[in-house]
C-alpha cells in the first residue's frame, strides 16, 4: 500500500508545495515557472535525494532515476498539465516523452495470496530497460490526463507569483498550500483593510 507524504512532511524537507495525491503533480511542481529563469528545486543533489526519499513510499522499488531523465519527464508532464490549465494543445514531444517513459519499463499485474487474502501486486519489468520510478510516474500522468473528471479538478495556485499545480478536490481550494500562499493572501487582505485610506 502506498503512503503519500503530507504537506507538513514535504515542507519540512524544504519544498514549498502541498504534497499532492499524485507523484506526477509533485514532480511537476519541482519546477517553479513564474520567474526568469525558472527555479529547479532538484538542482541540488541533496534536495533531489530528499525529494525522492519522500516519494519512494508511493513508487516501485528501484534505483533513483538519472537527473536528466527526471527533468525530461518533468518537462513533459509540466507542459501537459499547463496546457490543460491554459486551454492550449499539449506539445507532441511532451506526449512522446510521457509515452516513451511509461513504456520503458512495462508492468504486469498479478494476484498474490498473503495470509489467506488476495491482493494485486505489480511487477515492473526493468530487465527491458527504463527506470521503474519514472515509468510509474509517467503512467500516473497518463491516468490523470485521460480522466476528464479528475483532470477537471486541476488548478494553478491563485497566487500570481506561484506556479504550483494541485487537484482541487475541495471546490473552494484556491491556493497550493494554505500555510504559504493562502497565508500570504490573508496577510495582504489584512494589510489592505488596516491601511485603507492611510497616507504614504
Amino acid at each position: 500500500m502506498s503512503i503519500r507524504p503530507d504537506v507538513s512532511e514535504v515542507q519540512r524537507a524544504g519544498f514549498p508545495m502541498g504534497g499532492e495525491p499524485l507523484v506526477a503533480l509533485d514532480l511537476a511542481d519541482t519546477l517553479i515557472t513564474v520567474g526568469e529563469p525558472a527555479t529547479d528545486l532538484l538542482t541540488d543533489p541533496e534536495a533531489a535525494t530528499r525529494w525522492w526519499a519522500l516519494q519512494c513510499r508511493s513508487l516501485p522499488i528501484g534505483p533513483t532515476p538519472d537527473i536528466r531523465a527526471t527533468r525530461r519527464l518533468r518537462a513533459a508532464i509540466r507542459d501537459s498539465l499547463d496546457a490543460h490549465v491554459e486551454g492550449r494543445p499539449v506539445l507532441s514531444t511532451s506526449l512522446e516523452d510521457i509515452n516513451g517513459t511509461a513504456a520503458s519499463a512495462p508492468v504486469s499485474h498479478r494476484l498474490v495470496m498473503t495470509d489467506g487474502t488476495l491482493h494485486e501486486e505489480a511487477r515492473w519489468h526493468t530487465e527491458y530497460g527504463g527506470n521503474a520510478l519514472l515509468a510509474a510516474i509517467a503512467t500516473e500522468a497518463i491516468a490523470l490526463l485521460t480522466d476528464q473528471d479528475r483532470l477537471g479538478l486541476l488548478r494553478r495556485c491563485a497566487n500570481p507569483h506561484c506556479s504550483m499545480l494541485f487537484l482541487g478536490e475541495n471546490r473552494r481550494r484556491k491556493w497550493c498550500t494554505s500555510n504559504i500562499c493562502g497565508n500570504r493572501a490573508r496577510v495582504a487582505r489584512h494589510y489592505e483593510r488596516t491601511h485603507q485610506g492611510g497616507t504614504v
